[in-house]
């Protein structure tokens, strides 16, 4: 096995029970998927159980994935039913909006935090959707796969998800700015 595996071969190599293969994606996307998590899971510990729980389902799964598709697109959709079924299991995990907040560049400008306090009244589905697409950088196609839906339908959902993150912050900023009038 060499380094330039692609994705979709180490998944195949997986499936006839190769330990390193796995590894070798774990080293490639544990970080990625640990972020996911950490942006829409709680506690934040969480985050950390969750992504073995993905390996440990890529491991199980392998043979399931289609030569044909993305393993980034088929990854985040185990990791989207991981956290499903944690949250099922247990309300602690529920994501919501006091899961962690996503980075912005600082918390002491105005513009970012606007745009924080409009990501925090985001709906935990659409959350999700603008952290794959924007912060994990998914395809259309991979977040498609992610999504079990057509990859019209992603960049749909992404852009109502934006358009509703858009209309949160201009309430969210209206709103400060009229607050800091009143202050005046």
């Amino acid at each position: 096995m060499s380094a330039i595996d692609s994705d979709e071969e180490l998944v195949q190599t997986v499936a006839r029970g190769d330990a390193e293969a796995l590894e070798t994606l774990f080293e490639r996307h544990h970080r990625g998927l640990y972020r996911f998590f950490r942006r829409a899971v709680r506690p934040a510990d969480a985050a950390e159980d969750l992504v073995q729980e993905v390996f440990l389902r890529v491991w199980k799964y392998a043979r399931a994935f289609s030569p044909d598709g993305s393993f980034r697109g088929w990854l985040y959709r185990i990791a989207r039913n991981a956290a499903s079924d944690r949250l099922r299991d247990s309300s602690r995990f529920a994501p919501s909006a006091s899961a962690e907040p996503l980075e912005t560049s600082d918390e002491s400008q105005p513009v970012a935090g606007d745009l924080a306090a409009a990501l925090s009244r985001l709906s935990a589905a659409d959350r999700e959707i603008l952290v794959l697409a924007r912060l994990q950088g998914l395809s259309a196609a991979e977040l498609a796969a992610a999504l079990e839906c057509s990859t019209g339908a992603a960049r749909v959902r992404v852009h109502r998800a934006l358009a509703r993150l858009r209309a949160l912050y201009l309430e969210t900023t209206e709103g400060n700015r009229h607050a800091m009038r009143r202050v005046e």
